[in-house]
């Protein structure tokens, strides 16, 4: 029972220091050929959006919003990828049995 304790206070430790340092990390993702930009932290925290002035055009609404949701999810993409890097390289979650 005690060593369970132990265990779950070692993740929640290992689980912090990793969410730590993945803040240090960004990252870029980005749509309609980079003319929109999403910068994220590695928690997948949304640090800056950039538009190019192209874009904001009423009549491309419809590309704006595609081009929004391809670099968000681009961004995550890369930042899930450095998380699972991140956590390996730091010997990765202790096992909770």
């Amino acid at each position: 029972m005690f060593e369970k304790l132990k265990q779950i206070k070692d993740y929640r430790s290992q689980a912090k220091k990793i969410q730590s340092a993945l803040k240090e990390e960004s990252v870029e993702g980005s749509g309609a050929w980079g003319k929109v930009k999403i910068s994220m932290d590695g928690n997948q925290n949304v640090d800056e959006v950039k538009i190019d002035p192209e874009m904001l055009s009423p009549n491309r609404q419809n590309d704006l919003q595609k081009a929004v949701q391809e670099a968000v999810n681009d961004a995550i993409k890369k930042a899930q990828h450095k998380m699972a890097k991140k956590v390996k390289d730091m010997g990765g979650l202790p096992n909770l049995g």
